[in-house]
């Protein structure tokens, strides 16, 4: 069975929640089966710099994080589904990946 596979991926967990809940409402109006959204390992990035731009004095270091959130969305494949699935709003800063798996 052929389905789709969306990855979404942001900062912003808010973003990805709300994307989410668009794609469950066009699955449940359609009538297509939906597997997820199936929250996938949280990538850490964290930078350290030092706070003393000389060098000199206290090593005093400042501590960065961002965090990028993933989530992953098995659709069936409805030709109707997936074209209310490209026309959801796609906030700013959310990356979306829609891909044909067998």
């Amino acid at each position: 069975m052929q389905k789709a596979r969306i990855k979404l991926a942001s900062t912003d967990i808010d973003k990805i929640n709300q994307t989410c809940t668009y794609i469950r409402d066009i699955s449940e109006k359609t009538g297509v089966h939906m597997r997820g959204p199936v929250p996938l390992p949280t990538k850490t990035i964290k930078v350290t710099t030092r706070k003393c731009p000389c060098g000199d004095g206290k090593a005093t270091w400042e501590r960065y994080e961002m965090r990028i959130h993933k989530r992953l969305i098995d659709l069936g494949l409805d030709e109707r589904a997936l074209r209310l699935v490209m026309k959801v709003p796609v906030p700013e800063g959310l990356n979306i990946e829609i891909e044909m798996v067998e």
